[in-house]
Parts: structure tokens; sequence; C-alpha cells
């Protein structure tokens, strides 16, 4: 008995200071932690960062602050450092494992929210989705088609694929061709094309709309029309261009190709028709006149 209660004040001699010590510095730690967190989260929050990146980044700095007193508390203890590292890192290389696609999820949300290389609202195209977006978290992007469907998308998916953004500029341009038949006046067309683009409700002035002949396949012409307009309006001016284009090229007797073709055809099966009912004998069942 002497020698077990000579061993315990040996240890207290030897580790009582120790664990004194250690005892003081968690409480003025967790302290200190707390006051730091809590200038860190105000400094935080007066960035321009999106309200979820404040809540990581205060969460993240609360978490250091707590492993930095947690690692100087096992250095007061006298927990050889070495094996505390390895612990660590062998800890974090399993994590890192397991969570690979999540942890690159995450840093890809992380980073979207930061950059912002696309908000919410935003017409987007990426990774084989387009849609609006509808949602950023952490982890996935959630996207909306045109036809209703969502599509959750991981960040990093996101992040290490080209991501096409058709509402970031306030103004965007309309492409559209035109075929016509290479028998009808060049000036002609360009001018009935450019006045009814200039026409459409929608259409800005600057930069004007263009109309020209862009290229030439066989018997056809292929003129080109191109309009801007503003980014919110765009699928409205889209279809109203063509709608007015199309009536403008009709109005004033210009045909596309493929119609010619169409009327053609319907034409020569129409006198083919009407050739083989004139070379069709009579019926044997009806009368034959005589002279």
């Amino acid at each position: 008995m002497d020698d077990v209660v000579k061993k315990l004040i040996d240890l207290g001699g030897t580790y009582g200071g120790k664990i004194l010590l250690a005892i003081a510095v968690t409480v003025v730690g967790l302290l200190l932690v707390k006051l730091l967190s809590r200038l860190a989260a105000k400094a935080i929050n007066k960035t321009k960062f999106d309200e979820r990146v404040k809540v990581i980044i205060t969460k993240i700095v609360k978490l250091l602050l707590y492993l930095i007193l947690i690692i100087g508390i096992i250095e007061i203890l006298g927990v050889p450092m070495t094996s505390v590292v390895a612990l660590i890192a062998s800890g974090g290389l399993a994590v890192g494992l397991a969570f690979q696609g999540a942890l690159a999820n995450f840093a890809g949300g992380f980073m979207i929210l930061i950059f912002k290389p696309f908000k919410i609202g935003d017409y987007i195209e990426s990774t084989g989705a387009e849609g609006f977006v509808r949602d950023i978290s952490i982890f996935y992007t959630k996207i909306l088609t045109l036809d209703n469907k969502l599509i959750l998308v991981p960040n990093g998916d996101l992040m290490s694929s080209n991501v096409t953004n058709f509402t970031a500029e306030p103004k965007r341009r309309i492409d559209q061709d035109f075929k016509i038949t290479n028998d009808i006046d060049q000036e002609l067309v360009k001018k009935v094309l450019y006045e009814a683009a200039a026409s459409t409700e929608g259409v800005l002035s600057d930069p004007e709309p263009f109309a020209r002949l862009t290229a030439v396949d066989d018997d056809t012409y292929i003129f080109t029309v191109r309009a801007w307009c503003d980014t919110r309006d765009y699928w409205k001016v889209y279809f109203d261009l063509i709608e007015n284009c199309s009536t403008s090229l009709a109005d004033n007797g210009i045909d596309d190709p493929e119609e010619r073709i169409a009327v053609r055809i319907v034409k020569e099966e129409e006198d083919d028709d009407s050739s083989a009912s004139a070379e069709a004998p009579a019926s044997p069942d009806e009368p034959v006149q005589e002279d």
C-alpha cells in the first residue's frame, strides 16, 4: 500500500503541474476561442461573400482555433507531437479517400459561391444540363430546364467543365439564316430582311440589325439576319423576328427554294394524273357512242 501511495505521489509531482497547467490553458483557451470566433465572424460578415460562404468560413475558423488549442494542450501534457501529427495525417487521408467525391463537390460549391460564375436565375449550359439556375448549395446546383425538369449537377463537375452563361450580359444577338432562290434580286432581299428586322419589337437600333448574303449553295442564296435585343426579351424577339422576316419575304414574292421544289413536285404529280386520266381506255361497262 505504501508503494502505491508513493508512486501516486511521484506521478503527482511529475505530472500534477502539467495537468493543472493544461486545465488552466483549456479554460483560458476556450474563452479565447469564443472571443476570436466572434471577432472573426464580425469581420467575415462585412465582406461581400454569399451568406452561406460566410457561415462556412466562420465554422472553419472556429474549428482551426479549437484544433490549435487541442494541439497546445497535448504539447503541455508532454505527448510526442510526431505521434499526434501522424495520427492526424492518417485520419485526414482516410477521410479524404472515403469522401473524395463529396469533398470535390464541397470545394466546387465553395468556389462557385465565392467567384460567382453564375447566380440564381441565370440560364446556363454545362455537363449536358441546360436551364435556369434554381439553387446553389454546397454540394449540388439545381437547374430547372425549359420543360420543367429539375437537374441536380454536382458542383465538382461544374468547376471542372466549361459553363456557358447565356444571361451574364445585358444584351444578346439573334442569328437566323434564310434560304432564297438565286433568281431573286439580292438588294431587294437585303432590304426586305433589314426592314423586317428593324421593325420587330424589341430589336435594338444600336447595334443596328444586319442582313446580308453570307453563302451560296448551288442554286440557293443564304441570307443571314443578325439582331440584338435585351437578354430578358431574347426568346420573344427570337420568334417575332422569324415570323416578321418570313412574312415580309412572302409578301414580296420571295420564296424558299424548298417550297418552290415542293410546289413543282405537286404540279408535276397533278399533270401526270391528268394525262393518265385522259389516256385511260373507256370502261367496258360504259356504252360506246357510235357516229
